[in-house]
């Protein structure tokens, strides 16, 4: 569960709940704790559940440039859910006998 820096659960109006959620790894700033973060979250400010330091959830593997966008961040994370889309797809697909 992430929480918005209003101290309120942070949830995207319009967004459907995932049955698997995909998660990134991000190093928090304050504390240095490893945190789980949903790739719906790329690109908007998050609590850390430990510390509660406030930080921008970024994909660390993603190689970001200053002056990069927040719709990239949503490409992104587009990108992401369809590739897991996609896997889930695979797998649940019956093979023939």
């Amino acid at each position: 569960m992430i929480i918005g820096v209003d101290g309120r659960l942070d949830l995207v109006i319009g967004d459907s709940p995932m049955s698997n959620p995909t998660y990134f790894v991000q190093e928090c700033p304050t504390c240095g704790r490893s945190l789980q973060i949903r790739v719906e979250y790329l690109g908007r400010k998050v609590v850390c559940q430990h510390c509660q330091g406030a930080l921008t959830a970024a994909d660390p593997s993603m190689r970001t440039d200053c002056g990069e966008s927040k719709k990239s961040l949503l490409r992104r994370a587009e990108e992401l859910l369809a590739a897991v889309s996609q896997q889930n797809m695979q797998t649940r697909t019956p093979h023939p006998r």
